[in-house]
């Protein structure tokens, strides 16, 4: 019909161009002509209309995708994981709304590597990014390397941001169209400053990436306190728009694995109340979603990077410093107050991100076109089966558990802070190789001043949880755990003659999956 149009109004007008003389007087012939133009245009703008109509039906008919990431925030530190003390009511009530995963792994339990793993789904030995971006420390993502927020932009349409905590780099990898800047401390005033990007009434799906800086260590120590514990990002006076929560010690639950000393009650005080700043900025995003009618078809994730930033946690492979909170609230209501045992790892979000979204197949293309470039003769197989991950939509959507193995891993926290260690879970049994076991286990900087930590050192019985110091400091080569039988992780089983069978089965299973992803370290097996 445009054409038509087109073609009539075209046909009058090059008439009148060429002084031909239509057999219709001056004023009918442009009053015939402006109805044809009018006419023109009309048609070409109701056209317009419904071709964008339904290019945005389209569009919207993808989530939107929310990651919410915390900074070391521990595995059971939430109420919906058991803890009855800590407040954590907002992501309490997205577990209510969403499904809860209780076997749940970063792949490597420290914050820039992790975040790097969160974001390409691939494992940090096939990126490069195996250590922290910021600072002297200065690791980074290969430049070839696509992210998340690119795929959704690029295949999807997606409208990104980010707000908070970023930690990987480069930029041109990890690339956002918006960068909104907020207090990392205060998760209300994060979550404000993305709210028109919330509202926005551009029809495109949005991916928002939201990053608080709680509850991880920082602040300075508390003065007042003659303990002098990690201020973990508190302040007297507290923040606006953020509710002030306090327990006493002698109310914080403390863990197996740390030493019940009074200088570990009063860091956990802290760390208590920047975990409740944390989870009201939670609340605050359910908030903006909710008034702006999206929260119905937005999907939520909540994860943290890496275990809580205590000595036993956090830099280490055992189950606290890698085994985290993860829910994943779906769209349309589905698998609502779910709990599954499915064990997952950080490097299965890009893919179910991806899928949800509608880009996973053509992120898998190029990681397969990506494949074919740099495998350098079949050499390089890295990236051959595409993302290290798989996606969990079948999970979240209610298909049957499926016992699998989850692949962790850790080289570096700080540049100095070097001790390579690999670690396979499957089934019931853990396996720890530490690499380099002849060096004593080096501790992240604020982990070592720590209270908790000097407070051991000069204790009589030098016991830190269930293990010694020098236990805890002097590992193993090769450490195999019982993780139901054995849930502190303490009676190596790798010394045990009847575990033999076990032990090189998931040793050999370990290899393969090192070789298969073209893991450097798989050059110590043959060399050493």
């Amino acid at each position: 019909m445009v054409k038509l149009f087109k073609w009539l109004a075209l046909r009058i007008l090059e008439g009148f161009s060429k002084d031909i003389k239509p057999k219709i007087n001056m004023k009918t012939f442009n009053q015939i002509a402006l109805f044809f133009i009018v006419l023109l245009g009309w048609s070409c703008a109701t056209s317009s209309s419904e071709n964008a109509t339904t290019e945005d039906n389209v569009i919207s008919d993808k989530p939107n995708i929310v990651v919410i990431v915390s900074d070391d925030h521990g595995s059971r530190d939430a109420g919906c994981y058991g803890n009855t003390v800590v407040q954590t009511p907002n992501i309490d009530y997205l577990a209510s709304e969403g499904v809860r995963f209780t076997n749940a792994y970063c792949t490597t339990p420290s914050c820039s590597a992790s975040r790097s793993v969160i974001l390409t789904g691939l494992y940090n030995h096939a990126t490069g990014h195996f250590g922290h971006e910021h600072s002297y420390n200065h690791f980074s993502t290969y430049n070839h390397v696509k992210s998340l927020p690119v795929f959704l932009e690029e295949y999807s349409g997606y409208r990104t941001a980010r707000v908070g905590k970023y930690h990987v780099g480069p930029e041109s990898v990890y690339k956002f169209q918006k960068v909104f800047n907020a207090n990392g401390r205060n998760g209300v005033a994060m979550a404000d400053s993305v709210k028109s990007f919330i509202r926005s009434k551009n029809n495109n799906p949005f991916f928002l990436y939201y990053c608080t800086s709680d509850p991880h260590r920082g602040g300075g120590t508390v003065e007042s306190n003659s303990l002098k514990p990690d201020a973990f990002g508190n302040k007297p006076n507290g923040y606006p728009g953020v509710k002030k929560f306090r327990v006493s010690p002698e109310e914080v639950i403390v863990p197996s694995y740390l030493p019940d000393r009074p200088e570990t009650r009063a860091e956990l005080v802290e760390y208590y109340e920047s975990v409740s700043r944390m989870d009201q900025g939670v609340g605050q995003v359910i908030k903006h979603l909710k008034e702006s009618g999206k929260w119905d078809n937005t999907v939520v994730v909540y994860i943290s990077d890496n275990g809580i930033a205590f000595p036993g946690a956090k830099t280490n492979l055992y189950q606290p410093g890698t085994r985290l909170p993860c829910i994943i609230k779906n769209v349309k209501g589905e698998q609502k107050g779910v709990v599954r045992e499915q064990s997952i790892t950080w490097a299965d979000l890009t893919p179910t991100l991806l899928d949800l979204g509608g880009a996973l197949q053509p992120a898998q293309q190029y990681i397969a076109d990506l494949y074919a470039k740099r495998s350098n003769g079949g050499k390089n197989p890295m990236y051959v089966d595409g993302f290290h991950g798989s996606s969990l939509v079948d999970i979240l959507q209610g298909a049957p558990v499926v016992d699998n193995e989850a692949f962790l891993s850790h080289t570096f926290h700080e540049i100095t802070m070097y001790y390579p260690m690999k670690s396979l879970i499957s089934g019931d049994y853990k396996l720890i190789w530490n690499v380099a076991y002849q060096l004593p286990y080096p501790h992240a900087s604020d982990l070592w001043k720590s209270a908790t930590w000097q407070a051991t050192l000069k204790s009589v019985d030098q016991l830190y949880g269930k293990r010694t110091v020098d236990a805890y400091s002097f590992r193993d080569q090769f450490e195999l755990y019982h993780l139901k039988n054995d849930p502190d992780e303490i009676t190596n089983l790798a010394n045990d003659k009847n575990s033999w069978e076990i032990l090189e089965s998931l040793k050999a299973k370990l290899k393969s999956l090192q070789t298969k992803t073209n893991d450097p370290w798989q050059s110590k097996w043959v060399h050493e």
